[in-house]
């Protein structure tokens, strides 16, 4: 689509022509074609009144049959845009009650009698027509019929052979604009009579285009459909559903009227029907043998007198008399005729695809985007007739959804696998090194068939057993497959591969390769795909795996059975058909465990089919689309709170006054001015007598909280944020029962506001419980960790789902909060518990005399209702006859109980204080024995359990208060819970714009109705963002034709359900805010914004906070597209590399830069680049994320540098919603990437392009000054600005100049360390030496001072240290002769004396070292003597 500029959809002020009006028709078109808003634009022109006013004037008799197909898209996007109220009020009008004019007059007498206010309204239609004449609503009488007519000519002029494609469009266009105008109650209640009056329907049938075997498929199909919608299950005025007994009794008045008409007007020709059973009437093959045989003007009349013949002013005069039998035959058994139910079609439908609908391109499309031309499909839009409608059409689109995306993984595991069919005719696999999600099957037998049930046809279980062989495939893959858990979906396949070719050399080749720009079905022929679930897994050994639990079993060597389910309604249809496939599949097939929910996602929205679908009483109406949207809101509900406690949402009186101030008059205020406070609101408006001109009045006070108790970890952990004036609206609000949507642009505090309403909810109301549900696992486990934080008892709470593993390594306390680790937790509890229990006896002084009161929790309990609970009330007793003016501290000293308990609290009461304040001590001591008690009551359930199953159920559906999960496991489990009697009394859900339709309303419906036969649901509080993306939908057919891609939350904001938006951001500089923040209305900024230094300090290294860079032509390229819809921009790629290794070079973490693109492709690309420039040998090393916008919604970084690839097209980054993610990514800095001229332009960028270029060049501009991050520049000021005018090239070449001066830098930085190192290492090595020979000196001159004091005193006669020594080793050894006596004697003497160094000393040293002979034979004698 060419680029549109801002003047595209502009209105000219004078009267349009028709050129024009189909100009503007077009341009509608092709905004909606492109997923944009089609009509704000138009509105904002102030010409749309009169454009619509000239569009439904068009003379449709004039225009050509291109120009009528233009007009009649352009009423199919009217009719889906009807919360526009411009749109709606043009739109409503042609389908009005004036259309009833056109009614027969048996036909309209029918209808007006079973509607008497519709009478009534219809009379004073008729009298004004008479009075004011033919032009009186001309329009709404005739533009149904006009269109008719025009429908009716163009589909009688297609034949086969001569069909004009464009007149088949047409027809096919028609019939979806029935099936839109029929599946809306608004535009339904008065069309449907008149449509079936004209018998369009049978027309259709009878059309030579119906009966066309490919140009009619489409046309069929589309009028499936609309049989569906004429006979729904309805009262087309009060919009209540019927059920079967209405249903029944309807069809049976019919036949027996017919039986009346028949017996009354026609006894002779059809006395047989007249009297026959009402069984043989409804059935179209016993009834068509009776009419055929009557003449055409019996018919005719028999019709006339059954009401069933109208204007049909379309219909051809021309008409064979053959014909004209046809239709009548077709009119009396169409209206008699048993209608098949759909429930029990979907009942008996396969919930795995086969290869019949894998491949029905016009049932799962493969590259259509759904406006061009029509599809067979439901649409999600804004209206649902009834929640069996609401539910068929999900749950349709969700099966085609679910088919898409098998089909994509089967034809990538096939491809990947390379079957070939070698010369033998035998098939091999050539591709089985590189194999990751398909194996080979060696055989397949069916083990058991069930029989069927009571009432059904099909089997009850149908199993088998699938052979493998995984030797042949990688350590990774078959890990993988090792791991195939219980309930897990495989796929059977039957495939066959192409034929190997000769070569001239007489050897087979393998030269064929699949080429991905043809069909797959042309390259490889599948013959049947059939999908069964696991049982288990067993190896050779006979070990079996579950994957449940841990049970520690491993599978070994390589041949794998797997046991599996297969599905009975295909089983069964394959038997009665004769089907050989079960003998003939060749490949098993597996899928990511994250994409292969969608059976159980199935079985939970057929279990919602057939049950009855209870939401609470305010919901429904809002739910689908009808009533005032206003209704659900908590100030229109009527059990409204008139005082809500606000608990430590309000941190002081400061913060009460500036929440309220602006709405409400303050009037009464209570001391103390602590929370929790609580505020008192006047009635809703209407019931106040307070003058509008004075804001109503409002009462606070604060109460004192119990005592909790006199421990530290007893106390509170309060909440410290100030929450801002809407925030607390919020809260309010979701304390309320009702519907509450809060809409949270980007960094306004949802998840905070989420952790508050939850907390809050859970204080004010403790016997209540609460579901947390999101879309994401890292969104439910910021939440719940956050929640952890809160004043909340661990063991009221619970973490369902796989995510909890990243819950437990996230949190630094690494608690697990599944229901196997809460499980735990409370057993762990127990004994704890139980301990205290024993030091409570204990200290009273009765433990030994009781016995074991901690062995059970049933005897604890027996401790505390007759010892325990006894002294208190006792004591209570004994205060309560004390009269309260001479209560004092002495009765407390004198008769507290458990003075003794509490004996390791230092100073527990201060008796200075008045009794008020001790007796407030006194409360909370028994409050804390109280908690132990509690406490062990909850764990007495887990003494009575003995298996952690019945324990984990029983945590799940009693104790927990507050329990997470995500959608996805909600739906799976749905029906587990439903079982277990799970309930909850308010549901939060988070991330409610990113979650499907279905997949939002499955959460609600997690239990069973209440025995009046109501909901127990009272809150419903979505928190989400419609102005951010949309949940995700690979189909395009299905994202854009049926609007799948539409949550629950968006539906619900265009339908004008009140919503409370936060207004102030506290993520990114209010500069970067200012990108989005036009997109809402009153967006400001959090305080600490504007105060913390972070954000005023500007980004080192570059002039501005955010710029938008222009990228020319990269070596004269722009967008590239390798693969179909697989766009990069080398250049552009290149640039944000090379931006990247200049911040890295600066100093930027490479953890705070986060690379975001808007297409995959790209995103390969940049990640190339990266590893090859800023691979791990490197000094750049790799950026936090390198990713696209989709995946990055949800999570911020300090620095985005941001890639929009296209130069040809502007392409989905158009869409709003995507580049609002895409601008709110960044905290402190963000730099786009793009061609600038290419999208500054576009209408729906304007906004944000005209920000970003903004007294901005559009060329990177640096601050060279800076060399080291961070900066002290302020972020107001630019400084000294470099312009990179040459772009990329230029930015390189700086980069490698740095590079280089930085490798020159560190070079010398590293030759100065090297010489510094020599340095250092010489000197030591001489103070080394110099010490060395210092303590050689050192130790010398003692050596020698030793041995002269030794002479001396040998010299004196004295015995010496070592004469001692020798005399002690005398007497521990008898044994020994004199000799060695002497021995030992003389090495004892040495013993211990280091020699002198050789070199040290003189000749005197030496002398004096020598010993005299004499005077040693002198000491050998002594000692012989002794």
């Amino acid at each position: 689509m060419p680029v549109q500029t801002e003047r595209s959809l502009q209105v000219q002020p004078q009267e349009m022509s028709t050129a024009q009006v189909l100009a503007t028709m077009r341009n509608v078109h092709e905004k909606i074609k492109e997923g944009l808003p089609a009509w704000d634009q138009l509105i904002a022109s102030q010409g749309a009144e009169r454009f619509l006013a000239a569009a439904f004037a068009l003379p449709m008799e004039s225009l050509s049959l291109q120009e009528n197909l233009l007009f009649l898209i352009f009423l199919i996007h009217v009719y889906q845009s009807l919360e526009m109220p411009l749109i709606r009020a043009h739109a409503l009008k042609l389908v009005h009650l004036a259309l009833w004019v056109n009614l027969s007059p048996r036909r309209l007498q029918l209808e007006l009698r079973s509607n008497a206010e519709v009478a009534a309204t219809f009379q004073k239609l008729r009298k004004a027509l008479e009075k004011k004449g033919e032009e009186y609503m001309l329009l709404p009488r005739t533009f149904i019929p006009r269109l008719l007519r025009t429908f009716m000519g163009i589909l009688n002029s297609v034949h086969p052979g001569s069909a004009d494609p464009v007149a088949i469009t047409y027809c096919e266009r028609f019939v979806e604009f029935l099936n839109d105008l029929l599946s809306q109650l608004p535009t339904r209640r008065f069309f449907r009579a008149y449509l079936e009056d004209c018998h369009t329907y049978v027309e259709c049938l009878l059309s030579q285009l119906y009966r066309m075997p490919e140009e009619g498929r489409m046309f069929r199909d589309l009028l499936g459909i609309t049989r569906f919608y004429l006979g729904f299950e309805i009262d087309d005025f009060s919009g209540e559903a019927l059920d079967n007994n209405q249903i029944k009794q309807i069809h049976t008045r019919k036949l027996i009227v017919f039986q009346r008409v028949c017996w009354k007007f026609f006894r002779d020709a059809l006395r047989d029907l007249a009297m026959c059973n009402l069984g043989l009437l409804e059935v179209r093959k016993a009834l068509r043998p009776y009419l055929e045989r009557q003449p055409p003007a019996l018919l005719r009349e028999l019709c006339g007198r059954l009401a069933l013949l109208g204007p049909a002013p379309h219909q051809s005069a021309t008409k064979s008399e053959e014909q004209r039998l046809d239709f009548l035959l077709e009119v009396l058994l169409l209206h008699h005729e048993k209608r098949v139910s759909q429930l029990d079609a979907i009942n008996a439908l396969p919930l795995y695809p086969n290869e019949s609908i894998l491949w029905d391109f016009n049932m799962v499309p493969e590259t259509h985007v759904g406006v061009d031309s029509p599809l067979a499909l439901p649409k999600l839009n804004l209206q649902f007739l009834t929640f069996h409608d609401y539910l068929l059409r999900n749950f349709n689109l969700f099966r085609l959804e679910s088919t898409y995306e098998i089909r994509e993984d089967i034809e990538e595991a096939i491809i990947r696998l390379e079957p070939r069919t070698n010369l033998e005719g035998k098939l091999y696999f050539k591709g089985m090194w590189k194999s990751r999600m398909a194996v080979p099957i060696e055989e397949f037998i069916i083990k058991y068939v069930g029989p069927a049930d009571i009432g059904q046809i099909k089997p009850h279980d149908v199993r088998a057993q699938i052979t493998v062989d995984l030797s042949e495939t990688k350590d990774v893959p078959r890990q993988e497959w090792n791991e195939i858990r219980q309930h897990d979906v495989l796929f059977l396949v039957t495939v066959e591969g192409p034929q190997d070719t000769l070569s001239s050399l007489g050897g087979h080749t393998g030269v064929w390769r699949y080429d991905r720009k043809k069909p797959f079905l042309e390259q490889y022929r599948v013959t049947h795909v059939r999908g069964c679930e696991v049982i288990d897994v067993r190896d050779e050994k006979d070990n079996v795996f579950t994957g449940l639990g841990d049970s520690g079993v491993r599978l070994v060597g390589t041949k794998r059975f797997i046991r599996v389910h297969l599905d009975t309604a295909q089983y069964h249809h394959d038997v009665l058909n004769h089907s050989e496939c079960y003998q003939q599949f060749k490949v098993l097939i597996r899928r990511k465990p994250k994409e292969n929910n969608f059976k159980a996602v199935l079985e939970s929205i057929r279990d919602l089919m057939n049950t009855q679908c209870v939401v609470p009483e305010w919901l429904h109406d809002v739910f689908l689309g009808y009533g005032d949207p206003d209704s659900a809101y908590y100030k229109n509900m009527p059990d409204q709170l008139t005082t809500v406690n606000f608990v430590d949402s309000l941190v002081d009186l400061d913060h009460v006054r500036s929440s309220f101030e602006h709405e409400y008059h303050i009037t009464e205020v209570d001391t103390p001015q602590k929370p929790p406070f609580l505020v008192t609101f006047p009635p809703s408006k209407g019931e106040t007598d307070q003058p509008e001109s004075r804001l109503p009045p409002i009462k606070v006070r604060s109460y004192l909280p119990p005592n909790e108790g006199p421990y530290p970890h007893d106390q509170p952990r309060m909440n410290t944020v100030r929450f801002t004036p809407v925030q607390v609206e919020a809260l309010k609000a979701s304390s309320n029962p009702g519907l509450t949507m809060v809409v949270g642009p980007p960094g306004t505090g949802k998840t905070d506001v989420a952790v508050q309403i939850i907390s809050n909810i859970y204080h004010n109301f403790p016997n209540s419980r609460t579901l947390v549900v999101t879309h994401s696992n890292n969104a439910l486990n910021d939440i719940f960790e956050k929640i952890t934080l809160k004043d909340v008892d661990e063991r009221h709470l619970l973490r369902l789902g796989a995510g909890h593993k990243d819950l437990r390594a996230e949190m630094a306390s690494h608690k697990d909060f599944s229901k196997h680790g809460r499980v735990e937790f409370m057993l762990e509890r127990r004994l704890i518990q139980l301990k205290e229990v024993r030091k409570i006896a204990d200290a009273l002084g009765i433990g030994d005399s009781l016995g074991d009161v901690d062995y059970t929790c049933e005897t604890s309990a027996h401790f505390y209702r007759h010892e325990i609970l006894a002294r208190w009330e006792k004591f209570l007793q004994r205060k309560g006859s004390v009269p309260e003016s001479e209560l004092d501290n002495n009765m407390l000293k004198d008769h507290f109980p458990f003075h003794a308990v509490f004996a390791d609290v230092l100073q527990l009461f201060n008796w200075a204080e008045p009794f008020a304040h001790n007796w407030y001590i006194a409360e909370g001591c028994w409050r804390h024995i109280q908690k132990i008690f509690e406490e062990l009551e909850d764990c007495r359930a887990f003494e009575l359990f003995k298996t952690s199953y019945d324990r984990g159920n029983y945590l799940l559906c009693r104790q927990a208060k507050i329990i997470a999960m995500t959608c996805t496991f909600a739906a799976l489990k749905r029906h587990d819970m439903v079982r277990l009697k799970f309930e909850y009394d308010t549901i939060v859900m988070e991330e409610a714009a990113q979650i499907l339709e279905i997949e939002t309303f499955i959460p609600m419906l997690l239990q069973n109705p209440t025995p009046e036969g109501g909901c127990r649901l009272k809150r419903v509080v979505l928190i989400g963002d419609h102005n951010q993306l949309p949940p995700v939908v690979k189909n395009m057919a299905f994202q854009k034709y049926s609007h799948m891609d539409q949550s629950l939350f968006t539906r619900l904001v265009r339908l004008g359900v009140p919503t409370i938006q936060l207004n102030a951001q506290g993520r990114m500089r209010p500069s970067l805010g200012d990108l989005y923040r036009w997109k809402y209305d009153g967006l400001g900024d959090l305080s600490h914004v504007d105060t913390d230094p972070t954000f005023k300090i500007a980004n080192c290294g570059f002039s501005y906070e955010y710029q938008c860079i222009d990228v020319p032509y990269y070596n004269g390229q722009g967008e590239t597209e390798p693969q179909p819809h697989f766009f990069q921009n080398l250049g552009e790629a290149e640039y944000i590399v090379s931006t990247y290794m200049y911040m890295r070079l600066l100093g930027y973490p490479a953890e705070k830069i986060t690379i975001l693109t808007t297409y995959n492709g790209q995103k390969f690309l940049l990640r190339d680049v990266l590893s090859h420039r800023c691979g791990p040998d490197t000094v750049f090393g790799m950026p936090a994320h390198v990713t696209t916008v989709d995946k990055f919604q949800g999570r911020q970084n300090d620095y985005i540098l941001l890639s929009l690839v296209r130069t040809n097209n502007v392409g989905h980054i158009r869409d709003r919603r995507r580049m609002v993610v895409a601008m709110s990514r960044a905290r402190l800095g963000l730099y786009v990437f793009c061609k600038v001229s290419h999208f500054k332009d576009v209408w729906e960028l304007k906004p944000f392009f005209d920000i970003l270029l903004r007294n901005r060049p559009t060329v990177l501009s640096l601050n060279l000054d800076e060399l080291k991050f961070p900066t002290q520049r302020p972020v107001t000021e630019v400084g000294e600005a470099f312009l990179v005018e040459q772009g990329v090239t230029q930015l390189g070449q700086m980069v490698d100049e740095m590079v280089h001066a930085r490798v020159a830098l560190e070079s010398e930085k590293y030759t100065a360390q090297c010489q510094a190192w020599e340095t250092f290492v010489t000197n030591e090595q001489k103070r080394q030496e110099e010490e060395a020979r210092r303590q050689q000196e050192l130790e010398r001159q003692r050596h020698i001072a030793q041995r002269t004091k030794e002479l001396k005193r040998r010299r004196t006669g004295q015995p010496t240290a070592q004469d001692q020594a020798r005399h002690a080793d005398a007497h521990k050894d008898s044994v020994g002769d004199e000799e060695e006596e002497e021995t030992e004697d003389g090495e004892a003497t040495g013993k211990g004396v280091p020699s002198a160094p050789e070199s040290a000393g003189g000749i005197g040293a030496v002398e004096e070292a020598e010993e005299d002979p004499a005077e040693a034979s002198a000491v050998k004698k002594a000692k012989t003597d002794r």
